[in-house]
């Protein structure tokens, strides 16, 4: 099943580290975490705590420790398509919090978003047109749901966030179904 994942971090520098994740599987079940800074991790820019609003000691009192979101991420998150927006940012918070737990940092591998919403698309459309065709259209709608949501800013919370990824593939589904079914696909 594919899933939709999110990070916040402390800041955007290299000694960064995660502070939220979030993730939602395409049937919309999702969940959440604060996490609990390792030791070392200490690199904090008020900049970004104001872009996700999640202060330090928050995460000091709230969150829940590295080790355990790694070893939940892994058991829930293990054997899905996982995907996110921002795939190299993503993926180094999640190589991070992995190698921090003492867990192989490629035990859960991140693909960009926009694959699972281009393959999705062209599952649908690959079978009516022609190849160049079918990319088009598929870039085309693709294209299309970028732009609407560049309109709505991301909310900067882990889960809010992954939820927003699961509806614009949703949408680049739904979009790719009705011109499947205008082109007479019969599942359309």
């Amino acid at each position: 099943m594919r899933a939709f994942l999110d990070f916040e971090a402390s800041s955007l520098r290299k000694n960064g580290f995660p502070v939220e994740v979030g993730w939602v599987f395409e049937d919309g079940a999702f969940e959440g975490h604060l996490i609990r800074p390792a030791p070392g991790w200490s690199d904090w820019d008020a900049d970004a705590e104001a872009i996700h609003g999640i202060s330090r000691e928050r995460l000091e009192r709230e969150g829940t420790a590295h080790g355990d979101v790694a070893r939940r991420m892994v058991e829930s998150l293990e054997g899905h398509d996982l995907f996110a927006s921002a795939p190299s940012w993503d993926g180094k918070w999640l190589s991070l919090l992995l190698r921090s737990a003492g867990l192989p940092r490629h035990a859960l591998r991140l693909r960009d978003t926009e694959v699972a919403q281009a393959d999705s698309a062209a599952a649908l459309l690959d079978p009516l047109l022609t190849p160049g065709e079918a990319a088009g259209a598929v870039r085309e709608i693709i294209a299309q749901v970028r732009a609407e949501a560049e309109r709505t800013p991301p909310r900067h919370r882990a889960v809010d966030d992954a939820v927003e990824e699961l509806r614009r593939w949703r949408e680049v589904v739904r979009r790719a179904d009705a011109k499947a079914a205008e082109l007479g696909h019969p599942f359309g």
